[in-house]
């Protein structure tokens, strides 16, 4: 979290699954923005977003139940509603309203759960690279193993093979590499189910403003039936293939994704009222 501007507070939220422990960052005022992370990440994965986002809104990143952050779980989130359950819990105990939701891989499946399920605090949703719109791909499993080969190649040689495997993990910073590391060898989740895939009918009842970022060498998606997938059921979606990136956009393009995501939350502001 070092990794992070400052100052930051850190607060505690408990809910009927659990206490979630969520850094908070940035201004006072304007329309929040709250960070899902991706399966077995932690809050401090958004640090090359959170002094642009920071700047205007205040920041609230998430360490999601059943990951290796500072969350304590007590209940498993079983199913779609109970995870829109936790999350609603969260964004009431923070006294949260209008948020824009912005969600990483599972985080991504977790904003479309809640725009789905519990939609009420919601001002937007900004899902990057999402679990949840196609099944997993057996080839998403081979790059998470060559990956966790790649941590084991001499350290000059990892920047080329994180480009080469399109994993950002390999050319982050050391202070990010050994947490990691060290949940991927000691966390083991509860019995919490894969990001299943959303049905038709579900997407299609999704009536927040919402924008999906893709990753051209995505290894958890397939981007152009991805992309063809929302804009043809979303209603009210923008959605881009961004060039050069994978899995990981939001660490691989950081100033592209922060672009695009202030753009759009922007020109969702409420027009300011005229004095008579």
């Amino acid at each position: 979290m070092e990794l992070w501007p400052g100052p930051r507070e850190e607060l505690d939220v408990e809910t009927g699954y659990g206490t979630v422990h969520v850094h908070r960052y940035g201004a006072r005022t304007g329309e929040p923005i709250v960070l899902l992370h991706g399966h077995a990440g932690h809050a401090s994965n958004w640090y090359p977003q959170i002094a642009a986002l920071g700047e205007n809104h205040p920041v609230y990143a998430i360490d999601t139940l059943d990951d290796p952050g500072r969350s304590v779980q007590r209940a498993v989130a079983a199913g779609s509603e109970e995870n829109a359950a936790w999350l609603g819990e969260v964004l009431a105990g923070l006294g949260l309203e209008r948020v824009h939701l912005v969600g990483l891989s599972y985080g991504g499946w977790l904003a479309l759960n809640q725009a789905v399920h519990a939609p009420e605090r919601l001002a937007s949703i900004v899902p990057l690279d999402p679990g949840g719109i196609e099944k997993v791909p057996a080839r998403f499993y081979a790059h998470m193993i060559g990956g966790l080969f790649g941590m084991l190649a001499p350290r000059p040689l990892r920047p080329a093979l994180g480009r080469l495997l399109a994993n950002p993990a390999l050319s982050s910073p050391s202070e990010m590499i050994a947490p990691l590391m060290l949940g991927m060898r000691t966390y083991k989740p509860n019995t919490r189910p894969a990001a299943r895939p959303f049905t038709d009918e579900e997407l299609s009842s999704i009536q927040l403003p919402t924008l999906v970022l893709l990753g051209r060498r995505s290894a958890l998606l397939r981007p152009r039936q991805v992309l063809k997938r929302v804009t043809a059921l979303i209603p009210n979606v923008q959605a881009e293939i961004v060039q050069r990136a994978g899995h990981g956009l939001n660490l691989e393009r950081p100033e592209l994704v922060n672009e695009r995501l202030l753009q759009f939350i922007t020109a969702l502001q409420p027009e300011p009222t005229r004095s008579e």
